[in-house]
This record gives C-alpha cells, structure tokens and sequence, in this order.
C-alpha cells in the first residue's frame, strides 16, 4: 500500500526541483515588465514547440481526454484530437498577423480594446480569464483527485502544494521561467508516456486482446458510427477551437517567438504533436473500460471515468507504479498551470497603464505577482468542489465559442464594428446556452425565458455548435451591413507596458 507520507514527500519534491530550476534559471535576468509578460523575441522553434505542447499537456491529456474516450468512443476521441490540433493550426496564421499588427503588444485584451472599445475589451477579458481560471481549477481538481485515489492525500494538500509551488517560480521569473520549465517537462513527459502507453498495451495481451476487452464490455466505443459519439466530438471539436482562440497562454507565445516564421513553424509542430497525444490519452479510456472496473454514469455515487486511465493502470501494475504515473501526471499539471499562471497576470496586468496614472515598471511587476497569487488561491478553493473535470470545461468553452470568430476576425475586417462584435458573440451564446445541459436549473428558471427553452442537448453539439456558428454568421453579417473602414495602421502603437532593456539577455534560439 503506498502511503500519504511517501506520495506527499514525493510530490513535494518533484514540485520542489521545478521550482528552483525556474528562480535559478531566471535569477539576476530581472528586467522589464514587458520582459516579464513576453519574453519577447527571445525563443526559436525547438524551445517554442516544447512550450506549445507542454501548455497542453495536463487535465486534456491523462484525466479529461480519456474521461471522454470512456465515456463517449472513438468518434469523441476523433473530435478531441481534431479540437486539438485545429487552434494550433489557426495561431500558425493567426500568429504572424498579430505580430505585424500589433508589434508592442502583450495580450488579447489589448487588441480587443484597440480594435473594439471598451464594451468588447470587457466582455473578452471576462471570458478569456473566467476560461483560464476555470482550467487552472481543473488542472488541480484532476492531479488532487489521482493522489486521492492512489495514496489517500488529502485533495487540498495537493491542490495547495501544487498552487503554491508554481506560484513561487511564475511569480518570481514570469514567462521566460516557464518557458525554461515546460521545456525540460516536455523532454521528460513525451518518452515517459510513450514508453507507459506501450507497457500497458503489451501487458493486456498486444492489440488484439485491447481491441476484444473492449468489444466484449462496451461494442458501440469503438464503433466510428455510433451517433452520440459523433456528435459529441464534433460537439468537442467546436468547444476546443472557439475556447483555444481566447486563451491568453497562446497570445503570449505569438510575442516569445523569435520572428513570425518561427511562430508559424512553432504551432505547426505544435498541432501534430498535441493532436497525436490527445488521440492516444482518450484512446487509453476506451481501453480503461473495457480492462478495468470504470463506471462512465456521471450520475453515479462510484463515478470515476475522470480517473479512467489510473484506474487501469492500477488494475494492471498495482498501486506502486501507479504512484510512478501520478508522478508524471504531475509533471503534466505544473506545464500547463505555470502557462495559465502567467497568462493570466499578463492578461490584466498589460492593461493597468490605462487605469493607474503612469506606472511604473515594479509596480506592474508588483500587480501581476500579486494578481497571480489571488488566481492561486481562488482555483485551489474552487477545485476542492469541482467533481468532473472534464465538464468543468464546458461553460467556459462554450463562452469562448462564442466569442472566438468575432474576436480575430476583426485581425481580417476593417468593416467589423466593436458595436457588431459584440452582439454576435451575445447572440452566439444565447444560442449555446439555449441547448447548454450543465445549466439547466438556472436558465430554466428565468421568468418567461425559461418556458420558452428548447429541450437541452446532453451530448453538447447543438450548442457548442450553435454558439460558435451562429456567432461567426452574425459577424459575417454585421461586418457586410456596416460602413466602417477600421484603420489597421492605429493597432502598431497598441502595447500599454513599458518597454525597456532592464538588462536582461536573450535566450538562445533553442
């Protein structure tokens, strides 16, 4: 039996280790805010590929992944991968536009405000941060739960050591000490799991006997036609693309890039490597079913598809080598919360130029380590209360899918109005939240609107669907109807955080 005392002291070193390695990596580089939120200009392909795909890898690759595989087949499976790779593949052009547009920019906010005014700026911050806190919330929900299950560790131990942790070294060396980070975790992660993946595999029996515990359990996962799991990774597909675009870890990766090349091959790397890792993770919850006891009722006391893929590690090695996987998933949860930590104090805090009257460079260094703190704890105490974290996601995807199209088509249009961006992403998700399950008490419970609903859609389509396209319609349409000409020329000047040489030295492209 593996003990709380021998996973807690094994957690805590494992977090330790990353820890000092990002305060030592970024000690005496203490420059400018800019430097801080950006590392700009700083990062090659092979540094920034390692980065993107780190930042993925987390809750999406061991617990929510395969809590969808197990829950919903192969075609959900299909979706999640497609979902995946689809952002990356956008941000591989989306990236060297922003670059050329908004050369002293810092994060998506900015844009939304010197391309849309105030009241999109607002709706978009909202959105982009309640996202990223909510998947921060997740990630820890996740790593808490494994240890649970594997050693008994209290959940808030966990999610407290974990938080405070990352806290220490994205607070201390921003960005550049996560870049530094989610490089060494990612040359660690991808041959780990790959060699966890093929063990598990050849210990059922090879393909075959995988392939023949499944049928026997459960026939329609693997069948590509069946319905519900069509519609739920298409469903899945939209929820990750529209969420993806108004994820601030990204935005901040277009500007650490060496050039826009380089951020171009950097995300084009990035969408077949995180695509292939998603497929294989919730492939392993198929697997999970039909080799171990995975109960996939959400509504069940015993539910435990969020942890399918420990669970069948269990029943396969024991509880020892289990410990050996959550330890790994833990290198996974820290590559993307140090991400999210950073984004997040980046996101707000490349706006307080507008609010405080000239701040100065601590002072904005000051506001986003404290900002950052404020998220750690509030995930901490909301991930103590989330159950599935594979449906935390889901409301705040559905937020992202409607605002998404209408956010960067405005890089494209000069016609597109904040005014008309605006209300088609309001529109959009009206519409989701229409046919959104996860909400159902509440929006019923609106006076007159309430009667008025459709039935809700369990399996997500209609409405992560339904808010991304009837956003990108109502955009399309908004844009043809008006008589704006936005001048591009205005967003080079976009980029409220001093910029300043602080001494810092460049990385090598690497």
């Amino acid at each position: 039996m593996v003990t709380t005392a021998v996973a807690l002291g094994l957690t805590v070193f494992t977090l330790a280790a990353f820890a000092a390695l990002g305060v030592w990596y970024t000690r005496g580089r203490e420059g400018s805010a800019d430097d801080f939120l950006t590392a700009r200009d700083s990062v090659g392909e092979g540094r920034l590929t390692a980065t993107l795909v780190a930042s993925v890898m987390g809750v999406w690759i061991l617990l929510s992944a395969p809590e969808a595989g197990a829950g919903f087949g192969i075609a959900a499976v299909v979706g999640y991968a497609v979902g995946e790779a689809a952002p990356m593949l956008a941000y591989s052009r989306l990236g060297p536009r922003v670059r050329e547009l908004l050369p002293k920019g810092h994060s998506l906010t900015e844009y939304a405000h010197a391309r849309y005014g105030s009241m999109m700026y607002g709706f978009v911050l909202l959105v982009s941060a309640l996202y990223m806190f909510v998947f921060v919330a997740a990630e820890l929900t996740g790593i808490a739960s494994a240890l649970s299950l594997v050693a008994g560790v209290p959940q808030w131990q966990t999610a407290t050591l974990v938080g405070g942790f990352v806290l220490l070294y994205t607070s201390y060396g921003g960005l550049r000490a996560t870049i530094v980070t989610d490089t060494v975790q990612a040359v660690l992660v991808l041959p780990i799991l790959a060699v966890v993946v093929g063990v598990v595999v050849l210990s059922l029996g090879g393909p075959g006997a995988v392939y023949s515990g499944v049928v026997e359990t459960n026939p329609a996962l693997v069948d590509a036609g069946f319905l519900p799991g069509l519609q739920f990774g298409l469903g899945l597909a939209f929820a990750i693309l529209g969420a993806e675009l108004v994820n601030q870890t990204w935005w901040q990766r277009i500007y650490a890039g060496r050039d826009g090349e380089t951020v171009a091959r950097g995300f084009r790397n990035a969408t077949l490597l995180n695509s292939a890792l998603v497929f294989v993770a919730a492939v392993l919850g198929i697997v999970a079913v039909g080799h171990a006891d995975v109960v996939t009722d959400a509504s069940s006391a015993a539910y435990n598809a969020d942890v399918a893929f420990f669970v069948l590690v269990e029943s396969v090695f024991g509880e020892w080598l289990l410990l050996g996987v959550v330890l790994l998933a833990l290198l996974l949860v820290v590559s993307s919360v140090d991400s999210l930590f950073s984004a997040l104090s980046s996101l707000v805090t490349a706006d307080l130029p507008r609010l405080l009257a000239e701040p100065d460079d601590r002072t904005l260094r000051l506001g986003a380590r404290a900002l950052t703190a404020v998220v750690a704890v509030a995930a901490i105490y909301v991930s103590l209360r989330a159950r599935s974290v594979l449906r935390l996601f889901f409301f705040a995807d559905l937020l992202g899918a409607a605002v998404a199209f209408p956010l960067v088509y405005g890089l494209y249009s000069r016609r597109l109005t904040g005014p008309g961006a605006l209300l088609s992403s309001l529109l959009g998700l009206a519409v989701g939240l229409a046919y959104f399950p996860d909400l159902r008490g509440v929006t019923t419970a609106i006076p007159v609107v309430g009667d008025l609903l459709p039935a809700a859609d369990p399996l997500y389509l209609t409405s992560f669907a339904g808010a991304f396209l009837v956003s990108t319609g109502a955009t399309l349409l908004a844009a043809r109807l008006s008589d704006g000409a936005f001048d591009f020329d205005s967003l080079a000047e976009t980029g409220g955080v001093p910029v300043t040489d602080g001494g810092t030295e460049r990385d090598g492209e690497n």
